[in-house]
């Protein structure tokens, strides 16, 4: 049997070895991680290549390491919790799926799952959306009118949000959710606590060129940096059209207008982001949209579940925890790309491609193909 993590890894850091270690402990079982890739949830490039990710979470706790499809990784939190728990449910051996959270009081989280399928908290987000709200806050004005402030206010928590799509997406499979506690420090804090720090906090310190060594069990590695793809990122969206945007994930009600309205007027990414950026239209919500816009993403393929298991890397445990996947593996692009049915060839051309386009968020630009030359990582 095994325990399942989603996570992004973005810098692996002592908070994430921390939980690993204290899912193995509490479960006694091997790890999966199943990470994001080249791009991740923020809409942004990972802070190092996901190989380099792969290889440290073996080093430190993860027994399997398996990559979320590009469409997922830069998905809303409800579609990166159904294309992460798709992948956890590829493996016959997962009974457990381990999150970071704010809080680990399961009841509530349960709790709040059922609110978002009542029908007068459906009723309540959908006045408050009318009104120019947006749905991660209209769901929690709604949580507070009904179930009250303290359920309400575990909604704050980031980690807690996704903790609840996470154990919604689990309903009627065998797969326990295990909720583990934060410690130390909260997500996105400046604060830092011992050995403790935010990975927002500690991407923001590597990319100014300070250390950040004691954050992390592994700090050599190369950096990634978003400003290196501005110009690229400009190309794209000057290249489309509204229809174009139309088609991309979480773009409705006409955005597809403002976006294009954006790239006319700015000359930054930032400047089209401010551009767009209302109460109901965050900045993470644009960020997304302009990452799915940069890689290919559309809503179509978004609305899929994983359709394949690409492998990072494994340990001699790991190894055996592949036997019984019911979904086509991945070792090897080069054999697989050919071999998977139309959607899943898009999809894994699309991981491919992130890659490459990763590559040339570095100071010193790497060559393209890395995912046909890097082999599977065995620690």
């Amino acid at each position: 049997m095994a325990v399942a993590v989603i996570c992004e890894f973005n810098p692996f850091h002592n908070g994430h070895k921390y939980i690993l270690n204290k899912a193995k402990m509490i479960a006694d079982e091997p790890i999966i991680a199943i990470m994001s890739g080249s791009f991740t949830q923020r809409g942004e490039v990972a802070v190092t290549d996901k190989f380099t990710r792969a290889k440290i979470a073996l080093q430190n706790g993860a027994d399997l390491v398996v990559e979320m499809p590009v469409f997922g990784a830069i998905a809303c939190a409800e579609r990166f919790a159904k294309v992460g728990v798709s992948l956890a449910k590829a493996f016959e051996c997962v009974n457990y799926l381990a999150f970071g959270c704010e809080s680990d009081d399961i009841d509530c989280l349960y709790e709040l799952v059922q609110a978002k399928d009542n029908a007068r908290v459906n009723e309540i987000i959908k006045k408050k959306m009318g009104e120019g709200d947006y749905y991660p806050r209209a769901f929690e004005s709604a949580v507070s009118e009904l179930y009250g402030n303290k359920t309400a206010s575990v909604l704050k928590g980031a980690n807690n949000i996704l903790g609840v799509e996470y154990i919604s997406c689990l309903r009627g499979t065998d797969i326990k959710p295990l909720p583990i506690k934060r410690i130390a420090v909260e997500h996105d804090s400046d604060i830092v606590n011992m050995e403790y720090a935010s990975a927002s906090y500690i991407r923001k310190r590597i990319r100014n060129g300070k250390k950040a060594d004691e954050y992390m069990p592994y700090a050599d590695f190369e950096i990634t940096y978003p400003s290196n793809l501005e110009s690229a990122v400009l190309y794209k969206l000057r290249s489309m059209t509204a229809d174009d945007f139309k088609i991309l994930p979480e773009v409705s009600e006409g955005l597809e207008n403002r976006i294009t309205e954006a790239v006319k007027q700015n000359v930054t990414v930032d400047g089209i982001i401010d551009f767009i950026k209302t109460k109901r239209y965050t900045r993470a919500r644009i960020q997304r949209i302009i990452a799915a816009a940069f890689v290919g993403v559309c809503d179509d393929l978004q609305r899929n579940e994983a359709m394949y298991v690409r492998v990072l890397g494994f340990s001699k445990v790991g190894a055996t925890l592949l036997k019984g996947c019911r979904l086509p593996v991945v070792t090897s692009v080069a054999k697989a790309i050919n071999s998977l049915d139309e959607t899943a060839q898009k999809s894994l051309t699309l991981d491919i491609l992130s890659t490459d386009i990763a590559s040339l968020a570095f100071d010193e630009r790497k060559k393209t193909g890395a995912d046909y030359t890097t082999p599977v990582i065995k620690v």
